[in-house]
């Protein structure tokens, strides 16, 4: 009976009672910040190590709108666009939390760069996926989406993304994910069964991002930077120059170019 309670529990059409929005009301008025709007394009930086770019580079600054709890959001000019961008925000919960708080502030489309181990090397050997569907293996999205339910990238969207994978500029091919809320179990027959599914990578932020994206009818991309193995062996998790941060800043205006929000 236990075991059940997650997944029968949930009146889908039903509202939440604690809304960001209500929320965020009460961080400014503790805070003394202004009511206004963050940027229209928002990064999910779960690493950490684009905000880290930015500020070693001298082009963030701290953005003046934000009133997130748990987090600082920094900005920056890209593509002649300021760009809110928060790093560190790891795992299901976390990322849905901040996406959450992101679109009650503002936020017009959500891009999320996440490392992740490679389940099955993509044909083309390209160092990102642009994630268009994630096995639901955690426990956010359930509160969003029924369980029978896909956690998928909106299907406009990715028309409008499919011409990465045939743009020799960028390395990106298209693929499924596998979210996980507890990356130290990922045992070796999950990782076969993961494999058997044609999933090409294990994350963690996923699912849980395109459920709510769905079920509030947000636009969230999600992409899989496929930087390991798990560390299976040596010399593992190199993400390239400045950590792979040039690379995504590269793909992230490249889709700001092709989504309008």
């Amino acid at each position: 009976m236990e075991g059940s309670y997650l997944l029968n529990k949930q009146d889908y059409t039903e509202e939440s009672v604690f809304k960001p929005e209500n929320l965020l009301r009460e961080a400014r008025r503790q805070k003394g910040l202004p009511e206004c709007n963050i940027p229209e394009v928002c990064i999910l930086d779960p690493d950490g190590d684009i905000v880290s770019y930015l500020n070693k580079s001298g082009r963030a600054s701290m953005n003046k709108c934000w009133a997130g709890y748990h987090t600082t959001m920094h900005e920056f000019e890209l593509n002649n666009q300021i760009v809110g961008i928060i790093g560190e925000a790891v795992g299901a919960s976390f990322a849905v939390l901040v996406a959450e708080q992101m679109f009650a502030s503002g936020c017009q489309l959500l891009i999320s760069i996440t490392s992740a181990g490679t389940i099955a090397s993509p044909p083309g050997g390209e160092q990102f996926i642009l994630i268009d569907q994630a096995l639901r293996d955690e426990g956010t999205s359930y509160h969003y989406l029924p369980p029978e339910e896909p956690a998928h990238l909106n299907r406009e969207i990715l028309d409008n993304l499919q011409g990465l994978q045939s743009d020799p500029e960028f390395s990106v091919g298209i693929g499924q994910s596998w979210t996980t809320d507890a990356p130290y179990r990922e045992i070796q027959s999950a990782i076969r069964g993961a494999e058997e599914k044609g999933i090409t990578a294990v994350e963690m932020e996923a699912a849980a991002l395109y459920a709510f994206a769905k079920a509030k009818q947000q636009p969230v991309v999600c992409f899989a930077h496929l930087t390991n193995t798990m560390a299976q062996e040596a010399g593992d998790f190199e993400k390239g120059v400045e950590n792979g941060s040039i690379d995504s800043l590269n793909l992230i205006k490249e889709v700001m170019y092709r989504i309008d929000p």
